[in-house]
């Protein structure tokens, strides 16, 4: 049977567009990239160049304006993903959007808005990588109550990657481009979330030693407001409590990263390279593999693909799935300025 053919826009083709999506897209049959709009004309060229893609824009009306462009994939930083993505469902085009989905929670809501004006278009956000072959797992492990009631979930996310003041400003320092993301906080409040539900509310502090960085495009120093170090306790609707510790400036930090999930009958121990540990109480600690033909891995492009072609809902990470984040990581910000609980109902 032929397969459904496809042709594909760019967008902002960033590091993981290039690594993961072109790259992923081009490998499944009968998809194409039809065109790429990068920063700059000359941008957009060296990327045609690399992949063989046979038309570069310079202004992304011209993809969405294009009747024989089917899907539009948003690879810039988070400051372009609303317009871009609203605009190309309004055209008629599927969407495959970079995370983090959005600035901040308000432009979350308009995307899974216009989305829900199509919904036979496909709108879909890169997924948290973070548990890929573990999250069945864990979700089973919850539901069949396993570890007993839960209790507290501890995120554990340490490193020295801040340290060097010589290091140049990344994009994601700059609330311009990143919004009210911060660090690392949306990838484990996206996983978290997945495993556990919903979050409630949240109480957090946040403070920013570095306050500012080279740009290495201007050469000019710029300050920085977005944290290098984190802490935030939230509540999820089921009750149960979760510690985040995040921080890029910790030399030698003691805790290995990950995220510990306590419950009466016994704890769950997940490590940042996807691997499990399962302690029940009266039983000797045990590494813990996947449940037999449920270990994940990337296959983003794949699954949007199928989703366009086959209808097949979109599971890792939907429009409405990145809706609840950015409330949590909003919420998150809120909390910083006010001092004061922050209630998701509210954002």
């Amino acid at each position: 049977m032929a397969v459904q053919p496809l042709r594909i826009g760019v967008i902002g083709a960033g590091a993981n567009t290039r690594l993961r999506h072109i790259p992923g897209l081009q490998a499944i049959e009968g998809v194409t990239i039809a065109a790429v709009c990068n920063r700059t004309a000359e941008s957009g060229q060296r990327v045609a160049d690399a992949f063989g893609i046979p038309r570069v824009a310079t202004d992304p009306e011209a993809l969405f304006a294009d009747p024989g462009i089917d899907a539009i994939c948003i690879g810039t930083w988070p400051y372009r993903h609303r317009e871009y993505a609203v605009r190309a469902l309004e055209a008629g085009k599927h969407v495959l959007t970079e995370a983090r989905l959005a600035m901040d929670a308000a432009e979350a809501r308009a995307m899974l808005a216009a989305a829900d004006v199509r919904p036979d278009l496909v709108a879909q956000v890169v997924p948290a990588p973070l548990d890929l072959r573990s999250w069945r797992t864990i979700r089973r492990l919850l539901a069949d109550g396993v570890l007993g009631d839960l209790r507290e979930v501890h995120v554990t996310v340490l490193s020295g990657a801040g340290l060097d003041d010589s290091t140049p400003l990344h994009w994601r320092e700059r609330t311009e481009y990143s919004g009210v993301n911060m660090m690392t906080l949306g990838l484990y409040v996206e996983a978290v979330q997945r495993w556990l539900g919903p979050t409630e509310s949240v109480i957090a502090d946040g403070e920013t030693f570095v306050r500012s960085r080279v740009d290495a495009a201007s050469g000019q120093a710029m300050p920085i407001a977005v944290p290098d170090s984190l802490g935030v306790l939230a509540r999820m609707a089921n009750g149960v409590r979760v510690v985040y510790r995040i921080g890029t400036l910790l030399h030698d930090a003691a805790d290995a990263n990950g995220v510990s999930i306590y419950g009466s009958r016994g704890t769950l121990h997940w490590r940042a390279d996807d691997t499990m540990r399962l302690s029940l109480r009266g039983e000797e600690p045990r590494a813990l593999e996947p449940d037999p033909g449920t270990a994940g891995t990337w296959r983003v492009e794949a699954d949007f693909v199928d989703s366009i072609r086959l209808g097949t809902p979109v599971e890792l990470t939907s429009f409405a799935d990145g809706v609840r984040y950015m409330q949590t990581t909003e919420a998150v910000a809120r909390s910083i300025r006010s001092g004061a609980r922050v209630d998701l109902a509210s954002v």
